[in-house]
């Protein structure tokens, strides 16, 4: 993983990290409505990461076979 898809990942959390407080410690619901929306973009972003990796280490086999 280049050190800029976990930069991508970092600025979703730190996004996040407001309203997750405001949520649970506020009982702010507009906040919950927020924190979904970026557990979504994050596991979108997770899964995006996690084909990324198995295409670079099947390349990476590939390479090796030859």
């Amino acid at each position: 993983m280049s050190k800029n898809r976990y930069n991508d990942v970092q600025a979703l959390l730190d996004e996040v990290k407001e309203d997750f407080s405001k949520f649970y410690e506020k009982d702010n619901q507009a906040a919950g409505t927020r924190v979904r929306k970026k557990m979504q973009d994050l596991k979108v972003l997770a899964q995006e990461i996690r084909t990324e990796v198995q295409d670079i280490k099947n390349k990476a086999a590939e390479t090796a076979k030859k």
